[in-house]
Parts: C-alpha cells; sequence; structure tokens
C-alpha cells in the first residue's frame, strides 16, 4: 500500500489502482472539482447547530437532543477523526445529566455541501448506533442517499489535500 494513500485502507486493490492513475495523471483535483464544485454556507458554529438540528429532526427524531455542535480546529483529520460525538456527564443539582456534543473538524467549513453533510450524518448516526456496523450504516445512507460514495469521494478529497500539503 503506497503511504498517500492511508484514507483508503480497506478499499480493494482495483479501486486503488484507479485511484493511483488518477494521481499519477494529475487528474485527482480536476475529477474532484469536477463532482463537487460548490463550498457550503454553514461557517458559524450556530449555522452548524442549526444544521444538525434540522437532519436530526427530518431522520431522528426519537433520538437524544443535542445540547452543543462546534467546528474544532483541534481535530486531528491524520488519526482520521473529522467528527466526534461526545456524552459528557456532569452532576446538577443532584442529578446527573449527559450533554450530548458533536464537534465537526474545521476543515469542512470550506469543503462541499456533500462532504459536510457525510460527516453530519456520521455523527448523528452514533446517537441511535454507537459501533460502525450495518445498521449504522444503513442508518447513514438512510440519512444520506449515497453515503458510501460520498465518504470514499471525502477520502479522495483528504488525500489530494495530503499530496498538494506534502508539495509544498
Amino acid at each position: 500500500m503506497h503511504h498517500h494513500l492511508k484514507y483508503l485502507s480497506g478499499y480493494p486493490p482495483a479501486l486503488l489502482d484507479k485511484v493511483n492513475k488518477l494521481i499519477a495523471d494529475d487528474q485527482l483535483g480536476a475529477y474532484l472539482a469536477a463532482r463537487y464544485p460548490n463550498t457550503h454556507d454553514v461557517q458559524t458554529d450556530r449555522a452548524l447547530y442549526t444544521y444538525c438540528a434540522e437532519l436530526k429532526r427530518e431522520h431522528l427524531r426519537s433520538a437524544e437532543q443535542i445540547d452543543k455542535v462546534t467546528y474544532d480546529s483541534k481535530l486531528d483529520v491524520m488519526r482520521h477523526a473529522l467528527g466526534l460525538h461526545t456524552s459528557i456527564s456532569r452532576v446538577q443539582g443532584g442529578k446527573l445529566k449527559a450533554k450530548k456534543e458533536i464537534r465537526i473538524a474545521s476543515l469542512f467549513k470550506n469543503a462541499a455541501p456533500e462532504f459536510l453533510k457525510m460527516i453530519v450524518v456520521h455523527e448523528l448516526a452514533h446517537l441511535k448506533e454507537s459501533d460502525h456496523n450495518k445498521a449504522f450504516y444503513r442508518l447513514c445512507e438512510f440519512m444520506q442517499p449515497g453515503y458510501h460514495q460520498f465518504e470514499f469521494d471525502l477520502r479522495l478529497h483528504l488525500t489530494h489535500r495530503a499530496l498538494a500539503k506534502a508539495q509544498t
């Protein structure tokens, strides 16, 4: 496995060969730009919270309430943390309260709308399914048809970013 394909580990060799050809022909950026020409306008934490809340209301009405949603510049994409869902327990008035938070890596402020939705859908799905199992991915696909393709293309996007960074 080539080091520059670390975001694509686990995909079939024939698919990785196609990705390597795009990279060798210097076409990966053009491929992504053609498929995802737009960026979203969800730029603030408040807008991100509203965006998450609307998706949750549309698909996961019975799931627990989300208390906080933020862009997080500290999430380490290299360690595959694109988003994070946490449950922080605090004692309030003698009762244990769990605050649900979702953090989205700041790099998604300037991403294609499909990529932001994919990350948010992924984190929202964890409200219902804690593991990355079949039920989890069925829920992701339900909330965003084409989820698996968006996830793959996001991995291509991260690969492209890493290659561009390595060249500077």
